[in-house]
């Protein structure tokens, strides 16, 4: 017996006997719940199947929805249909906000994030800080597909997708370069930097009571797209690709490949998503509190303002992203897809548009808003 192969017996064998002896093992707790651990409370599920499959998407997604409902109609899993339909915008260079064309960083480097989730067997894939790789989404789909790990990071996704055999590419244009140099040269004060009078924390570790009072304004770019699917049999996916926010401290992660925030799926529900501030969406869990709102019983679009209530309520904790002692002074869109093609979505602000494509084909619909002007 090699040396590794010992080393793996006993601490299985270890492990085991720890487990045994809480008594957690599978098979002393078969036929048994634990009382302190109540099955949440949700509504009968009576929904049907649609008879036609359904895709929703952010307003740039448009030929994403197109291209998802093709697929799926002819016969592709609904995952590959909304990961294909994202590559259309990802490949875009006319869209700063995804993939090829993106947004740099505050040093000029295209950092992309994107998380995928299919429904029938909940797993996830997500990849966050890739360069040099076009389709994010595609390589978060191999995590899914490839691997038992959810999220890879950093030079370890750049490496786990050029092993898949995705092609190095410079993903800054010239139009993109332009566009971070203006930054850089009229707006480098303007930045993601707390100002001393900006921080709820003292230099000494103190917190400030009372918070800070001052309209952030800052002129970034919070690009994304969401994509959400089902199909006739039921079967729900969604996916969110980013460049982040533009000008952003290197390394910085948004809600984009975070299951549970920028995005999540639980096949007998439906699919949610979001766009917008992403540090607002992570501390709420959005996509999770819309899907657990639908499971309850609330509408796609009620489930998508319940969550925008809570993120304005959780955001008057720092005064800086306050408007007024109301509105915040950003925006967060949010979509629902509920497994029976029910779908919704709602803003912070009116205007905001999304996209859907059903049997009436793909079209651009108006957003509820949460707050009238």
């Amino acid at each position: 017996m090699s040396e590794s192969h010992s080393r793996r017996q006993f601490i299985k064998s270890s492990s085991l006997a720890s487990f045994g002896s809480l008594g957690i093992l599978a098979g002393s707790a078969r036929g048994s719940e634990p009382d302190s651990v109540p099955a949440p409370e949700r509504v009968s599920n009576t929904w049907s199947s649609p008879k036609h499959p359904v895709s929703i998407s952010s307003k740039n997604g448009l030929v994403a929805v197109a291209r998802a409902v093709e697929r799926i109609k002819a016969g592709d899993d609904p995952v590959l249909g909304v990961v294909d339909g994202v590559g259309i915008v990802e490949a875009d260079a006319d869209d700063m906000t995804v993939g090829y064309g993106g947004l740099p960083n505050e040093r000029g480097v295209v950092q992309l994030d994107s998380s995928v989730m299919h429904g029938p067997t909940h797993k996830a894939g997500s990849v966050a800080c890739i360069e040099n790789i076009m389709h994010p989404a595609r390589v978060a789909l191999k995590v899914l597909q490839t691997t038992d790990h959810v999220m890879i990071v950093g030079k370890g996704a750049y490496e786990f997708a050029r092993a898949h055999g995705f092609p190095h590419e410079e993903l800054l244009t010239e139009k993109a370069r332009k566009a971070w140099l203006r930054w850089k040269q009229t707006g480098s004060d303007r930045d993601d930097w707390l100002d001393p009078d900006q921080m709820d924390w003292d230099e000494d570790g103190t917190r400030r009571i009372g918070g800070v009072d001052g309209f952030n304004s800052v002129p970034f770019t919070y690009g994304t797209i969401h994509c959400g699917a089902v199909d006739m049999h039921g079967d729900v996916a969604a996916c969110t690709t980013t460049s982040g926010l533009s000008y952003k401290i290197p390394g910085r992660v948004g809600d984009s490949p975070i299951i549970g925030a920028g995005m999540y799926v639980e096949n007998d529900i439906g699919s949610a998503g979001a766009t917008g501030r992403g540090e607002a969406v992570i501390q709420s869990c959005g996509s999770f509190a819309i899907v657990q709102a639908m499971g309850e019983g609330m509408e796609p679009t009620q489930a998508c303002l319940h969550v925008l209530r809570r993120i304005v309520s959780n955001s008057r904790r720092q005064k800086r992203l306050m408007r007024s002692a109301e509105r915040p002074n950003f925006n967060v869109v949010l979509y629902a897809l509920r497994k029976d093609g029910a779908y919704g979505s709602a803003a912070m602000f009116p205007g905001a548009r999304f996209a859907v494509a059903d049997e009436n084909g793909a079209r651009l619909e108006r957003c509820a808003a949460l707050f009238e002007s």
